[in-house]
């Protein structure tokens, strides 16, 4: 499985059958370079226009924006209600936390997660090998609660998104914060990390840089 990152919130993911699914996409305001390519599966976590622009997308994807229990292009997707801010959605609404199952691999897209998740949200989530994780702050939870989110939810990898970036137009922290709470951190240095075989460790954050 090949995980590419776009910037932002926004990833595509490709299965070993070839099969693409697309996360959050943006439009051209938010800094990064706009996707235009095929996708199979697009889940929008919230509908801003930094994570539900679709005009470009090629392949007549199956667009998912709704809680509850799918099977798209034979992938299965569990959108799980959650919200924008810490005051159950009053400042910035409803957002749907994604997992999804490709390769075998159980996936946890938390969309624009604005409070730190508790036990029964974790049980509704359930065992992750990957979760995408905002860690900017100011529009989501920040370093330090992305960190606790990743503790409880105990992942294999972490990618951390949703920060501030040379391109990103937002007022958001860069990644540091959360660095320093998770205390480890590798740069790949590729916009693409590749998934196979068992995962071992837990909660190892890998830094994937933006598609330019």
């Amino acid at each position: 499985m090949e995980i590419t990152w776009l910037g932002h919130s926004s990833f595509l993911i490709k299965d070993s059958k070839g099969r693409t699914l697309l996360t959050d996409p943006f439009d051209e305001s938010v800094g990064y370079k706009v996707f235009e390519g095929h996708a199979d599966v697009v889940t929008i976590s919230h509908h801003h226009f930094d994570h539900d622009y679709i005009e470009k997308i090629t392949g007549n994807p199956a667009i998912l924006d709704k809680v509850g229990f799918f099977n798209l292009c034979d992938i299965d997707i569990k959108g799980i209600p959650s919200y924008h801010d810490n005051v159950e959605g009053a400042k910035r609404g409803e957002n749907i936390i994604y997992v999804f199952k490709m390769d075998d691999y159980r996936i946890c897209h938390l969309g624009d997660l604005g409070h730190v998740l508790s036990v029964h949200d974790a049980d509704a989530i359930g065992e992750i090998d990957i979760l995408f994780v905002p860690v900017g702050g100011n529009f989501t939870i920040d370093g330090k609660e992305a960190a606790a989110v990743c503790k409880l939810l105990n992942p294999h990898i972490v990618i951390p998104m949703h920060f501030k970036t040379s391109a990103l137009t937002f007022p958001i922290e860069g990644i540091e914060n959360f660095l320093a709470h998770m205390k480890n951190g590798e740069n790949i240095h590729s916009t693409t990390l590749k998934i196979e075989g068992n995962l071992e460790d837990r909660n190892i954050v890998k830094i994937l840089d933006f598609k330019k």
